[in-house]
Order: structure tokens, then sequence, then C-alpha cells
């Protein structure tokens, strides 16, 4: 993947390939066991880096990291929570890497309701936790914090939110997400203003691909349904989400860490990573377009069924105009693409679960090429 014509700090950019500079470097990845941090452990390794992986057990049957085999990957792992202080700064003196990218959260809204503790105490203090561990390992570049588009006061606006508007949020997911950006704001300027280690955070969309059976998950619940053979019933078919493959997620993610591993100090803020605005579409059109490459995916508006009372939004949108610009970053595949890949990975797993870790790799191999 090129991410652009430019220059950042003096570096020609042109038809620069993704993680270019990536390659023999240590990277501490936290979350490493989830669906978006299996992603990132195979781009990761697949670009030539160490991989050091901190995170609590896989969760689930099935689950990615272990139906793709991720763990022979990589160089060191802990399982432990990121909420123990000690174990979480012995791991990362251990690994002494030059990038960190922290991905560890409880990342689901309706959990939040149920289990707010636990959601403040992952998100926030998970955070102060593995920024203090930073401060004390020499050699750290770069530390790339992932929020989430919902770190942002929701005002129901129809246009894009930017990464100057205000924080926010209304459920407890949504909050301790928008205090971890202020806790990597307060962090970068009190302890880490000389330089030597830049910090960022990502804020990205409704992620998509292959390996996701997490609970409240649009793409997990058709997974379920078509394998199921079932009809799938859908609540709020005109919710609106900026959708991506994760690969463009966590691409976005990388292009930052690259800036911050090049010593680029205007890197060292908050990064928008979303679609273009032609992709950001209700469930309704969503699934209307996933069905043609996932003819066993059958769905239905449920009219009938009880609203939660709940608050979640109805519209999101990221302007991503400051990573287009000042990193030079985009999209790498549309809507479509992404919907067909992930059908795609899906299908394949369902007839053949061995073939799980071979479609991963693959799908990385044509993105980053």
């Amino acid at each position: 993947m090129a991410v652009g014509a430019g220059s950042v700090e003096g570096l020609d950019l042109n038809s620069r390939p993704l993680g270019a500079d990536l390659a023999g470097k240590r990277v501490f990845l936290t979350g490493h066991t989830g669906f978006k941090g299996s992603w990132m452990t195979a781009l990761l390794k697949r670009l030539g880096c160490d991989v050091y992986g901190y995170a609590l057990s896989p969760k689930g049957e099935p689950n990615l990291f272990e139906l793709a085999s991720l763990r022979e990957l990589l160089a060191g792992e802990t399982i432990a929570d990121i909420r123990d202080s000690s174990q979480l700064a012995e791991s990362l003196r251990i690994a002494q890497p030059a990038l960190v990218i922290h991905m560890a959260a409880q990342a689901f809204v309706r959990r939040s309701y149920a289990e707010p503790v636990d959601t403040w105490g992952v998100n926030v203090m998970g955070t102060v936790n593995l920024l203090e561990a930073a401060r004390t390992v020499p050699g750290i570049a770069g530390v790339v914090v992932v929020t989430t588009d919902k770190c942002y006061e929701n005002r129901g606006w129809e246009w894009g939110y930017r990464e100057n508007d205000p924080l926010g949020g209304h459920d407890p997911y949504s909050a301790s997400k928008a205090a971890a950006e202020l806790v990597a704001q307060s962090y970068r300027r009190s302890f880490f203003p000389s330089g030597e280690t830049l910090v960022a955070t990502a804020r990205a969309g409704n992620v998509i691909g292959g390996g996701d059976w997490s609970e409240d998950r649009l793409v997990a619940d058709a997974a379920k349904a078509a394998a199921g053979a079932y009809t799938l019933s859908v609540r709020n078919p005109g919710a609106t989400r900026p959708w991506q493959h994760v690969l463009d997620c966590l691409g976005g993610y990388l292009t930052l860490a690259s800036a911050l591993l090049a010593r680029d100090e205007t890197a060292a803020t908050a990064f928008n990573f979303g679609p273009g605005i032609g992709d950001n579409v209700s469930v309704s059109d969503f699934l209307t377009r996933l069905q043609p490459h996932w003819p066993e995916l059958n769905w239905a508006v449920d009219a009938e069924a009880p609203r939660s009372a709940l608050h979640e939004a109805s519209y999101l949108y990221l302007d991503s105009a400051r990573a287009r610009k000042q990193l030079l970053w985009r999209p790498v595949w549309s809507l479509d693409k992404a919907l067909a890949m992930t059908a795609t990975w899906y299908r394949g797993v369902q007839s053949d679960a061995s073939c799980a870790e071979s479609m991963l790799n693959n799908q990385i191999e044509e993105f980053v090429s």
C-alpha cells in the first residue's frame, strides 16, 4: 500500500509502501488476542516486525487468534490483565520495543452498561498503566493509543467529526475512551515533552473482516445466521456507521506509527482513520451490498422487535482530512471490496476451518502489495 505522494520531515513518501520502516523493529502490542489484535499481529509479522503481545487469553470458540495459529508468530507473549501495572511494566521492560501499539480494551457499548466499573478500569487505568510503564523503558520512539470514533460528544450531526471537536460519550464505553484520549494528551504534555517518545491517538470507526465472532457485531451476527441457516433479524436498519475493512484501519495506525518512528513531532496528536463519505452507509444498505457476496445470508427488518432502552447514536461519521493531508493516508479498499473480502473469508472458513490462516495471510498479502 502506498501512503501517497509528499514528504514528512524530509522523508520522500512517493509510493512508499506500508510499514517500509518497520522491518526489524520490536513492537509491543496490547490486545493481540482480540479480533483487531489478531489481524495486527499477522500484519506486523508480514512487515518484518518482532511482535511482543500482552493481552488476556482469547475469548470464545471459535476465535481468530487460535484458529489462525497466530501465537506462533510472536517473539514474546504475556497473558495478563492490562490493569496489572507491575506485570505490564515488567513485560514492557523485557520487550524493549521501539514502538508500542495499545489496543487492549473493553470494546463493547452494551457490555459497558452492565460492567461500567470494569469498562472504566480497563479503558482508562489500562491506558494510564501503559503510559506510566512506557516512561520507565528507554528507547521507545512512539506510542499509538487506539481509541474509537465514539469518543466524540455526539451532536447528531450529518457531517464528520474532526479531531478538534469536543470529546464526550453517553455510554460508559464511549466516555471511557474519551477519557483515554485525555490521559494520552496529559502524558504527552506532562511526561514526554522532549520528543524522545512521541505519543499519538488513533480513532477509527466500525471495522469488518474475517474472524470476528464478538457479541453485538453486525458481521459476526451475519456469520452466525448464515452458518445456522436462519434469518438475521435487524432491529435498527437506519443506523449509519463509518464501515471499513480491518486492514484499512490497521494500515492507518501503522502509517501513524511510521511517522512517529520518523521523529515527526507534528504526528504526536489525535488522528481519525475512517472511510470516505460514500462508504458511510446504513445497516440496511450495508447488508444489501453484502448479500450478493454471501448468498447463504438472509436478513429481514424486525419491526416488532423491542427497542433497547440503552442509548446508541444513530449517525456517526469521521472526517479523516487530517490523516489524508498530514500522513498522506487514505483507504485502500472500498466498502464493496471490504464486503467481498469479508464474505469470502467467512464462507471459506465455514467450509474448511483449517484454511483460516492461509486466507488471513492471502488477504494481507493482497492488501500490502
